[in-house]
C-alpha cells in the first residue's frame, strides 16, 4: 500500500512538472503567433505589446513586401554608415512573427558606432567589403573578428557591439534579428542627447571629464537642425 501511494505521488509530481514545462512562456524574444498572421494596424488607437491586427479581409501582398534594402543607402554622414531597417514598421506583416532584417552600408572608414539591441540577438552576413566587428561581454571582455564577404558574425542580445569598415572600399551587410522590432540604443547619443538630458554631474563623474567637455560632446552629437 505504501509503495502504491509513493508511486501515485511520483506520477502526480511528474504530471505537475510536465504541465509546468508546457505552460512555460516561449523562450523566444517575441511572443509566438496564435494565427497564420496578424498584419499590424498602426492606425488603431489601441495600445498593445506589438500592434493590433488588421482585418484579414483588408490584407494584401503589399503588407508582406519591402524593397527598401535592395539598394545601397547613402553614407555621406558623420559616421560614414547608414542603417535601412526592414522591421514591422516597414513590413506590417511581420507583426507577431518575431523576425526582422536590416541592411547596413559603410563608406571606407565608416562606423556603425557602439550600440545595443535590447529586444534581439543579431547576426550579420557580409554582402561585400570587409569589417572589423565585435561585442563586449558583461565581464567587460571584447570579442572581435575581421569578417569579409560571405561570412557571418553573431551579436548576443543586449550586448554593446560595433561594426567598423577599416578598408578602402565600401562595405555592406544584411543583419537578421529575432524580433519584429529589435530596438536600437546607440551608446553615445543615448547618454549625451536624451530628452530630458542626463544630468551633467552624472556624465562628468561617469566619464571623469569636466562640464565643458560634456557640453562639447552634446553639441557634436545633437541632431543638426
Amino acid at each position: 500500500m505504501k509503495q502504491s501511494s509513493t508511486r501515485r505521488a511520483m506520477f502526480v509530481l511528474a504530471a505537475i512538472l510536465v504541465a509546468a514545462a508546457f505552460s512555460t512562456p516561449s523562450l523566444a524574444n517575441d511572443p509566438d503567433p496564435l494565427q497564420d498572421f496578424c498584419v499590424a494596424d498602426p492606425t488603431s488607437g489601441r495600445t498593445l505589446n506589438g500592434f493590433p491586427c488588421k482585418n484579414p479581409a483588408n490584407v494584401t501582398a503589399g503588407d508582406f513586401f519591402f524593397a527598401g534594402i535592395a539598394k545601397a543607402g547613402e553614407t555621406n554622414n558623420t559616421q560614414g554608415s547608414v542603417v535601412t531597417g526592414a522591421n514591422v514598421e516597414m513590413i506590417p506583416g511581420l507583426n507577431t512573427l518575431g523576425v526582422s532584417l536590416a541592411r547596413i552600408d559603410y563608406a571606407p572608414g565608416g562606423l556603425n558606432p557602439p550600440l545595443t539591441h535590447p529586444h534581439a540577438t543579431g547576426i550579420v552576413f557580409v554582402l561585400y567589403g570587409e569589417l572589423d566587428v565585435g561585442f563586449i561581454t558583461t565581464a567587460n571582455v571584447l570579442v572581435s573578428k575581421h569578417i569579409v564577404a560571405g561570412e557571418v558574425f553573431v551579436f548576443p542580445r543586449g550586448l554593446v557591439h560595433f561594426h567598423k569598415n577599416n578598408g578602402d572600399k565600401p562595405a555592406a551587410v544584411i543583419a537578421a534579428l529575432n524580433s519584429q522590432l529589435p530596438g536600437t540604443q546607440s551608446i553615445a547619443p543615448t547618454l549625451f542627447t536624451s530628452s530630458p538630458p542626463v544630468p551633467d554631474n552624472v556624465l562628468t563623474k561617469a566619464f571623469q571629464i569636466g562640464t565643458k567637455e560634456v557640453t562639447k560632446i552634446r553639441a557634436k552629437l545633437s541632431p543638426k537642425k
